[in-house]
């Protein structure tokens, strides 16, 4: 058994013993606490045993910072979302965690809440040395401003980065996005098959790529079919709050027979306004959402949804990033994979005529 004389056990409760305390107990240098720490066969067998006896029990624990910098990797991945609140995200978050942790790594998880500024001063954090890489959506507020300075700065200094979901096309970096002109084309045709003409469409990130390409997937659906394209049908929501009056207005000033909610918070308060104003759904206005979340499910009657497949987004972005981090050579040419989306019919739909 070794004895080790321990200076004053309450350093391990009042101060994080380092390799400097350690090596002046032991009258040796840093680099050899640092070589018995390791289990380097260049120190002796006792010598390592006394080392790592005493660390356990003054409670040694490594500064991961000083590590990552020495070794220059940290085996953490920074994550920007928009929105944590909308229930696609949470299922992009849990991708990455779960495949981060198969690799061994660690996630610090930040939410821009739709801020050119937040996100700005997120990515100047992340930008401290603390990240191996970024997956990132970009903000709607960034994709109105076309501002991505703060994004191409830590482009310019090689920082590894996943764009998903929002992207850009001035950002060289792999991306995973989805098929949303398919999306919502596939949601506008579902409601013409079933005789719905008159379609208001409500979409809370109107100024974002997401937005746009859904609404040009729309006016496509609707000019096959021979429909004319009414402006006054879109609602380009900029404040949660004001859906009531816009909503009110158009059943009493438009023909409306169906609705799309661009994200599942905005179609389950589509599906109340509606009930509110004594309208049968799916007999008088049929309804559809994005996002195949809890709510979309549980609703009365459950919602008709475009399922976006959250979780196999996040964990594609995530093992994008893993293999460029780990196979950075020679460089490999940048990829985009696009994800396809799943309508799941439900009871907010009438049946086809």
């Amino acid at each position: 058994m070794v004895n080790i004389a321990v200076e004053s056990i309450g350093m391990a409760k009042n101060k994080n013993i380092t390799l400097k305390d350690m090596a002046r107990h032991f009258g040796v240098s840093i680099s050899t606490v640092s070589k018995a720490m390791n289990n380097s066969p260049e120190i002796s067998a006792g010598l390592k045993e006394k080392i790592h006896t005493y660390a356990v029990t003054m409670q040694y624990r490594p500064n991961k910072m000083a590590l990552s910098l020495r070794r220059k990797r940290s085996r953490t991945i920074g994550v920007v979302v928009p929105n944590i609140l909308n229930h696609f995200f949470a299922q992009v978050l849990y991708g990455i965690q779960k495949v981060a942790a198969e690799r061994n790594y660690h996630v610090i998880s930040c939410i821009s809440d739709e801020s050119f500024e937040k996100e700005s001063k997120t990515l100047q954090l992340l930008d401290a040395g603390t990240v191996d890489g970024i997956l990132m959506s970009l903000s709607e507020e960034t994709q109105r401003k076309k501002d991505l300075s703060a994004l191409q700065k830590l482009q310019h200094q090689g920082l590894p980065m996943v764009l998903f979901d929002r992207v850009s096309d001035r950002i060289s970096c792999d991306k995973v996005v989805v098929d949303d002109f398919e999306a919502g084309y596939k949601a506008t045709t579902f409601l013409l098959q079933r005789a719905c003409t008159s379609i208001v469409w409500v979409t809370p990130i109107g100024a974002s790529s997401v937005g746009r390409l859904r609404l040009k997937g729309h006016q496509r659906a609707l000019e096959e079919a021979g429909i004319p394209f009414d402006a006054n049908l879109v609602v380009d929501l900029h404040d949660p709050t004001d859906l009531e009056a816009i909503i009110h207005w158009l059943l009493e000033h438009k023909k409306v027979d169906a609705m799309v909610g661009l994200d599942e918070l905005t179609a389950v308060r589509l599906l109340q306004l509606v009930r509110e104003k004594g309208l049968a759904v799916p007999q008088k206005i049929s309804i559809i959402g994005f996002t195949n979340g809890p709510l979309s499910q549980y609703v009365t009657p459950a919602l008709t949804t475009v399922s976006q497949h959250g979780k196999y987004i996040g964990e594609s972005a995530a093992k994008l990033l893993v293999e460029r981090l780990e196979h950075s050579s020679p460089p490999k040419e940048f990829t985009t994979k696009v994800v396809k989306t799943q309508l799941i019919e439900r009871d907010s739909t009438t049946k086809p005529h």
